[in-house]
């Protein structure tokens, strides 16, 4: 699955690398489902959805 960024936020977790709204998630590899999870709710530093996924055409 594809994810873009929807509110610009610094990941703590990818040394404090500042993603802004359009970049792709995660910007190399592959991140974990529960990052993912925490990302794309509530259950983050934010409370805020920082990314969303995006339809895979291709």
């Amino acid at each position: 699955m594809k994810y873009k960024v929807i509110r610009d936020f610094k990941d703590l977790q990818d040394n404090n690398h500042i993603y802004r709204v359009g970049d792709k998630y995660p910007r190399g590899g592959r991140a974990k489902n529960e990052r993912i999870k925490e990302l794309s709710g509530y259950d983050n530093k934010c409370k805020v959805t920082l990314i969303e996924e995006v339809e895979d055409n291709g």
